[in-house]
């Protein structure tokens, strides 16, 4: 067998045209410690099966950088964060080039579902990567990153702001500092 490269190739503009409407396996299991919630994932993610795995994503820097990881994961290494205590999901399963192709609709029934997968594994967070998707499908239209007043169950909640290299106003340090201020709180 063998070795896996260290950079896994691109998906080529075929894969990621066949791309459209799949999904991908959630990272979850019992115990979390926070659980990370996406809008949906994007084309590159569903392509190759990791999440946030577009070039220019800053979830993994950040990740690191506010102290969740020892180092910097690459997407195809996600299943190690369950060792740490992480996981991820999406308020919606289906990829799409962009997210506001998704409809009202599908973000109010990801929100559902993603309180029903909440309540089954308990995580100790919530944290909700992106402000627009929280207010449309689950929280108040007022709603500000940072710890909400809300919780599922037992979880809390913790609006944090997308990490899409689109979402540019936020740069990476103050990512880190918010990614840092969740750390600081789940432990």
């Amino acid at each position: 067998m063998p070795d896996r490269p260290d950079k896994p190739s691109p998906p080529s503009s075929d894969q990621l045209a066949a791309a459209h409407d799949r999904t991908i396996p959630d990272v979850i299991g019992p115990d979390l410690r926070v659980l990370f919630a996406g809008i949906n994932p994007g084309l590159y993610s569903a392509a190759t099966g990791h999440h946030f795995a577009r070039p220019g994503n800053r979830f993994w820097p950040t990740l690191h950088r506010g102290g969740f990881t020892p180092r910097q994961f690459r997407p195809d290494e996600q299943h190690e964060l369950l060792d740490l205590g992480i996981g991820i999901t999406n308020f919606v399963a289906r990829a799409t080039a962009k997210a506001n192709e998704l409809t009202s609709d599908e973000l109010h029934a990801g929100g559902r579902n993603l309180i029903h997968t909440v309540e089954r594994y308990r995580p100790g967070w919530l944290a909700v990567l992106g402000v627009t998707a929280y207010r449309a499908a689950l929280g108040p239209k007022d709603a500000k990153v940072g710890e909400q007043k809300s919780q599922f169950s037992s979880t809390k909640v913790w609006l944090l702001p997308n990490p899409s290299g689109l979402n540019a106003h936020w740069t990476p340090a103050a990512l880190a500092e918010e990614f840092g201020r969740l750390k600081a709180v789940s432990g």
